[in-house]
């Protein structure tokens, strides 16, 4: 056990303003430097220095999605030692912290969008987690993942036979799945073949709707029963109640 590299991350967790960053990001989220500065109450530069600290340490990942660079925690071992810390804190009341809001201001397309040809927005990640959760589907890293023979009976749920569930999972060059950081909801949601497969059925069954001007996904009445029977009352609670 090397002392000196405990009380070099006890340091670096120890400073109010990256300590509020770590805990901007213990929801699953992945934030921008500017975002994590606004919930330091910091400079951008002086976040920007915070930052590398902590990602040099281990303790935060830096993603890039297109032009945009996102920051999350490392991994689960951070997020416990970080939990492990609140609960000794909140014996001492304080403040609750500033939630970052994040993504467009339009309730729309945070409820749900394309994102090329799959599902973003509230919608999209709700979708990606009862896959996973299901075990339909696994992710392996940030590129890619697979389809698992678990997926077949999940989307007959939905309405999709089992040759729907090969196809995701057939040959090609296109990824079976894989995750692609929302933009509004900083967590990740399916793209590949079975997020495209996925969009599709819903837009075939009327379940959803494109709108001529936006990006936006109209939720049909009809759409709402489909997918809340699917997802179940709660995870369907995270898209519709805001």
């Amino acid at each position: 056990m090397n002392t000196n590299q405990i009380a070099h991350i006890a340091a670096l967790v120890g400073e109010p303003a990256r300590t509020a960053m770590l805990v901007a990001l213990m929801d699953g989220r992945a934030l921008t430097a500017r975002e994590l500065a606004d919930a330091g109450h910091i400079t951008a530069q002086t976040a920007s220095r915070h930052l590398s600290l902590l990602v040099e340490a281990g303790l935060l990942r830096l993603e890039r999605q297109g032009r945009h660079r996102y920051h999350r925690l490392a991994s689960a071992d951070v997020a416990r030692v970080l939990e492990g810390l609140m609960q000794l804190a909140v014996q001492q009341p304080a403040p609750a912290p500033r939630r970052v809001v994040v993504g467009p201001r339009d309730t729309a397309l945070r409820t749900a969008r394309t994102c090329y040809d799959h599902i973003a927005g509230r919608l999209g990640v709700a979708i990606t987690e009862h896959l996973l959760d299901e075990g339909a589907m696994a992710f392996d890293g940030d590129a890619g993942g697979h389809v698992t023979a678990q997926a077949a009976p999940v989307l007959q749920r939905l309405g999709l036979d089992g040759e729907a569930s090969q196809g995701a999972a057939g040959s090609g060059k296109r990824p079976h799945c894989r995750p692609c950081l929302d933009w509004s909801e900083r967590r990740m949601h399916v793209a590949g073949r079975l997020g495209a497969m996925i969009c599709s059925h819903c837009l075939d069954q009327g379940w959803l709707l494109r709108r001529s001007d936006t990006r936006a996904l109209e939720i049909t009445p009809g759409g709402a029963v489909a997918l809340r029977n699917w997802l179940g009352h709660a995870r369907w609670g995270q898209v519709a109640d805001h």
